[in-house]
């Protein structure tokens, strides 16, 4: 394991672990070594190869698959790393763990894949072949430079899958609250179909697919990490309140610093992450034990997702 020796800003709230909590903490990680129980696993933070782990889980478990896996692109994380392939190759890659993942389902789960522009196409193709397409959510990941050569890259795809007919939706847990522009009033002067609220005007909107107030976690969110291509917990909540129930098994087989476990508890779900880096690991469960008192996720207040930079919003969470 290795620890990030970065000197932080005065007011940056990144989160960083200790010597003595990163020892505490790697006792608390789990390893399979054989087939277990549900009642084993439940909550708890694997720190091993996806690979080894799927043939030791038990079948049909999983209410809400989350799946954020390496894209096609050379990458390192911390102490392992991602090389980029042919596409074949990785069309293969994906398909050999993929593959093994059917089995965990129950027959209600839904399905959600991250990908990016160059990987979206290879995650239809696969995962198509074994479950049912729903969806293309596009969102805003509005980080990072620009390109003198190309369009800058600032969104991401999650695929929406599920492996029947029969599944959960409730798309009154996730409305959007935006803030009105254009106000229009009846003829009473009375706000129509919209929320006068001092000098604002707020409308609840029904979701869609293309999110544009998602925050990619920074220095200022206590939810930051040094993982470099960390999930908002608001994403996560979206996805897990819209396809899941409270005390719903959330599962996610590359769980990075934490994110879906960490908002899976915060909406009540039990939940199972695996992650093959011990430092990451480690960070997840900093972050559970934080959730266990603060359980509040940025830009979801009164159980509804703020748009971003609303002036609410920004008054909840400076």
């Amino acid at each position: 394991m290795s620890k990030p020796k970065k000197k932080r800003a005065p007011y940056n709230r990144t989160l960083t672990l200790n010597k003595n909590e990163l020892a505490s903490f790697s006792k608390k990680l789990i390893k399979l070594k054989s087939p277990v129980s549900f009642i084993e696993i439940k909550n708890k933070i694997i720190n091993q190869d996806i690979f080894t782990v799927l043939d030791y889980l038990p079948e049909n478990f999983v209410d809400l698959l989350f799946i954020d896996p390496p894209y096609n692109l050379s990458k390192k994380f911390n102490s392992s790393s991602f090389k980029e392939m042919d596409l074949p190759a990785y069309k293969e890659w994906f398909e050999s763990w993929f593959i093994k993942m059917i089995k965990l389902l129950k027959k209600t789960a839904s399905v959600y894949i991250c990908g990016d522009w160059k990987t979206s196409q290879t995650i239809v193709e696969v995962v198509s072949k074994y479950l049912q397409l729903r969806n293309r959510i596009t969102w805003e990941r509005e980080k990072g430079r620009g390109s003198k050569s190309n369009w800058k890259n600032c969104s991401e795809d999650i695929w929406f899958f599920t492996k029947s007919n029969s599944y959960k939706f409730n798309p009154d847990t996730v409305k959007l609250r935006r803030q009105i522009l254009a106000p229009y009033k009846d003829g009473n002067g009375k706000p129509k179909d919209w929320v006068e609220d001092g000098k604002k005007g707020f409308r609840d909107t029904s979701p869609s697919n293309i999110w544009t107030d998602i925050s990619v976690p920074f220095w200022s969110m206590p939810e930051n990490t040094d993982h470099p291509t960390q999930k908002p917990e608001k994403l996560l909540a979206k996805i897990i309140l819209a396809s899941s129930d409270e005390g719903d098994v959330v599962f996610d087989p590359f769980a990075g610093s934490g994110t879906t476990p960490v908002t899976a508890k915060k909406l009540r779900r039990k939940f199972i992450a695996v992650e093959i880096d011990e430092l990451y690991c480690s960070y997840a469960l900093k972050r559970l034990q934080l959730a266990e008192r603060e359980k509040r996720i940025q830009g979801f207040e009164d159980s509804v997702f703020w748009e971003r930079n609303t002036l609410r919003d920004q008054k909840n969470y400076k």
